[in-house]
């Protein structure tokens, strides 16, 4: 049976924004600036400094602003190449806020979604990635509120962060919102600890958690559809 929310927040990278295109691209962009040499492995080791310090700052232990410049501190460093970390923070972060490139079916069913519940976008990226790349996408006037830890002094999963998301909504009754994300720790963790239904987007299949009692869990963007009144 469906339900209707009035309320629908969606994170941001790699639940409505392909985040994995964009990353590779801003980062070969990034090493370009600094005329620096560009190979596929430095992905890789890249993905692994910044997993590890956005975890860091979901735990509260840095800030974005030393996020920001710490992640390439530490790959120039494992890469064992000179060059200015801020500079090349400032690349990437033109770059990635340049690239608005949706997940596979993602406007269609944000087009469908905003006209019957309002829609936010819930998310700990950047400031100026995230304003940059809505203002570039397709589905820019679909969204009521954008909504960015870096603005708000709090990052999902805390109740910080939530209780201001909730404040930009209207302080909409708990069983009106539902949270749409891919991070289990950041969407679906925060959601279930602020006492909100929740709706996993997990497109590969990951074996859900059985200590984490998610409402929903979707392959593709597309069965929220099936879901939602």
């Amino acid at each position: 049976m469906k339900k209707h929310y009035s309320w629908l927040c969606f994170d941001a990278d790699g639940t409505l924004f392909d985040f994995n295109y964009a990353e590779k691209i801003a980062l070969k962009n990034a090493f370009l600036s600094l005329s620096l040499d560009y190979q596929d492995q430095h992905l890789d080791v890249y993905q692994g400094i910044n997993h590890q310090l956005w975890q860091a700052l979901e735990k509260r232990e840095i800030t974005s602003e030393l996020l920001k410049v710490r992640r390439f501190e530490l790959l120039l460093e494992a890469l064992q190449m000179a060059g200015s970390a801020n500079h090349m923070s400032d690349a990437y972060i033109e770059h990635l806020g340049n690239c608005a490139e949706m997940i596979d079916g993602a406007y269609d069913v944000i087009d469908t979604l905003h006209k019957t519940s309002r829609l936010a976008i819930v998310t700990n990226g950047l400031q100026k990635v995230q304003r940059n790349r809505l203002a570039r996408s397709l589905i820019r006037d679909h969204i009521a509120e954008l909504i960015i830890s870096e603005e708000i002094g709090a990052a999902k999963p805390k109740a910080a962060y939530f209780d201001a998301a909730f404040e930009r909504i209207g302080n909409p009754a708990k069983s009106d919102v539902l949270i749409i994300g891919d991070s289990l720790s950041a969407d679906m963790r925060g959601g279930v600890d602020y006492g909100i239904d929740t709706c996993w987007y997990n497109p590969m299949s990951t074996p859900r958690p059985t200590d984490l009692p998610i409402t929903y869990e979707i392959a593709h963007l597309h069965e929220l559809l099936e879901l939602i009144d």
